[in-house]
């Protein structure tokens, strides 16, 4: 069961809309993904169709609860022709509270999302971070297996990735299995511009190991998302084959050898 951890500590680079081409791309596989959403924005939650949830993540983090995320899932409203419908355990405004009574946890509150998903039987997770370092994130990380690291051609994005990349090494030191492994750096909203080329080529050549296939600045992904739809789902909207054709690339990379 891959748990795929989708991160940068900045706002604004479009990693909810990765997580939800991500799961667009799964849905239309026959793969069933749970997303978690840690980010207390709720965006992926929404994204999902789902607007006011019956249940939450919140309250899985509220104590140590082995297998407790069992209790958070629900179902979404994307539409079962667009494939095989996914599961959320949705976010909450509260999370923003949880995490600084994570902090007071004497023993370490960094793996209650690991202990909750011990024995989770979905093929596929995709945790969507908040835009930050804090205890939220760092969970996600002691919990993940794999990490994607999304940002975009610019400059202030750019000069996030290698504090992204110290705080992921660090947890990997931490971990007995040196997990999360890094599946790589997407490079999202890549735009026809000459500054986006030029941010591209630098992270391309800073990182030429770790980037992958970029994602393009498309009006299809955001009009899907503001829908509540898949990507796949779009049907002849202008850009939507494109965009969904480069979600089905990224997924193929951050499922890996499990695609064989």
């Amino acid at each position: 069961m891959p748990v795929v951890a989708v991160v940068n500590q900045k706002g604004g680079v479009g990693k909810t809309t990765v997580v939800l081409g991500l799961t667009s791309a799964a849905a239309a596989r026959g793969i069933e993904a749970l997303v978690v959403d840690l980010d207390p924005q709720g965006n992926a939650s929404t994204g999902l169709g789902v607007f006011e949830p019956t249940r939450g993540i919140d309250l899985v983090l509220e104590q140590e609860r082995p297998g407790g995320i069992r209790s958070a899932v629900e179902s979404t409203g994307w539409p079962h022709e667009c494939g095989r419908c996914p599961l959320l355990a949705a976010s909450s405004p509260d999370l923003s509270v949880r995490e600084a009574q994570l902090a007071t946890d004497p023993l370490g509150g960094q793996d209650r999302l690991q202990m909750a998903m011990n024995g989770s039987p979905w093929p596929l997770v995709l945790v969507d971070c908040p835009p930050s370092l804090g205890l939220l994130t760092i969970n996600a990380l002691f919990a993940a297996d794999r990490v994607l690291l999304v940002t975009e051609p610019g400059a202030w994005a750019a000069d996030g990735v290698a504090r992204m990349l110290q705080t992921i090494e660090r947890i990997r030191l931490r971990r007995i299995d040196e997990s999360p492994r890094l599946v790589g750096i997407a490079i999202n909203r890549l735009g026809r511009t000459r500054d986006a080329r030029y941010w591209h080529e630098q992270l391309s050549e800073t990182y030429p190991e770790a980037c992958l296939p970029p994602i393009h600045l498309r009006a299809a992904v955001a009009e899907a998302a503001a829908q509540s739809l898949p990507i796949h789902g779009l049907g002849s909207r202008p850009g939507a084959t494109e965009a969904a054709e480069e979600f089905d690339v990224l997924l193929d990379r951050v499922l890996g050898d499990e695609t064989t």
